[in-house]
């Protein structure tokens, strides 16, 4: 049959990616405590494609994506890249994974036990000259008391949910439970999926001892961030839906400040 994409082009103009793009897929990741977690991905995979080409084989996106679907993760995306660009015939490569991570979290009094979901994405790209770059995005629900209105106020201070999302590039392997825990730790207090009345007490008062702005939340990982050899770059934001303000405070910080 003829092959429509491999027709010339002669308009002369090259396309920087072009792809498939929000293909939701079953795909299983590393999981530090149960070596492996299923989870559904929003993915986007693109290659660039010459002047001359009039288009590239979208099928063979799936095909590779089917092909690689037992583990996607951050040790497999070069594999992948590479993939891309021999079966495509293409200078470049990018791929985008968006999806929910859940971690067993237990109540920090009664122990409870539930799941806590987070949104992951990693985003890896290849260049003409095989030089790879991956980063690794988590987006993790905090909570944060106004250090301002505990000051000022007689009774009690104003508090609200926030989300923090961190973008590094790394040397070493690194876990996503671990990128959770630090941010996790640099809030007011982090967030459950159960609470009984017992851990309520507990969470609302360790909030209430440990008040945050959201410039000291995003200083705090910064701080931790910079410590690290292992963190090559990173950005960050921090945002509180706020509780009594029409409007979200925020904050970021990046490692080459831009």
């Amino acid at each position: 049959m003829k092959d429509i994409q491999n027709q010339p082009d002669y308009r002369n103009i090259p396309i920087n990616k072009v792809g498939i793009k929000n293909i939701r897929y079953p795909i299983k990741v590393l999981d530090r405590v149960n070596d492996y977690q299923h989870t559904i991905a929003s993915i986007n995979m693109f290659v660039d494609l010459p002047h001359e080409i009039k288009g590239t084989h979208m099928s063979r996106f799936i095909e590779m994506l089917h092909a690689f679907r037992d583990e996607v993760s951050i040790k497999t995306f070069a594999e992948i890249l590479s993939q891309m660009k021999k079966e495509l015939h293409a200078a470049s490569a990018h791929i985008e994974v968006m999806f929910p991570y859940f971690i067993r979290k237990t109540a920090p009094i009664s122990k409870s036990p539930g799941l806590l979901d987070y949104t992951c994405r990693m985003v890896g790209s290849v260049n003409s000259e095989n030089k790879n770059d991956l980063v690794c995005e988590v987006f993790v629900p905090i909570t944060s008391v106004c250090p301002c209105s505990k000051e000022i106020s007689d009774n009690g201070a104003h508090n609200q949910r926030g989300e923090v999302r961190l973008s590094i590039r790394f040397d070493k392997f690194i876990w996503i439970e671990d990128i959770i825990q630090l941010v996790e730790n640099a809030a007011s207090c982090d967030v459950y999926s159960v609470l009984k009345r017992v851990d309520e007490k507990y969470v609302t008062e360790k909030g209430y001892a440990n008040p945050k702005f959201v410039e000291d939340i995003a200083r705090d990982i910064a701080f931790e961030m910079k410590k690290d050899e292992n963190i090559i770059w990173f950005s960050l934001s921090v945002e509180n839906f706020e509780s009594i303000h029409n409007h979200s405070a925020y904050a970021y910080i990046s490692s080459n400040g831009i």
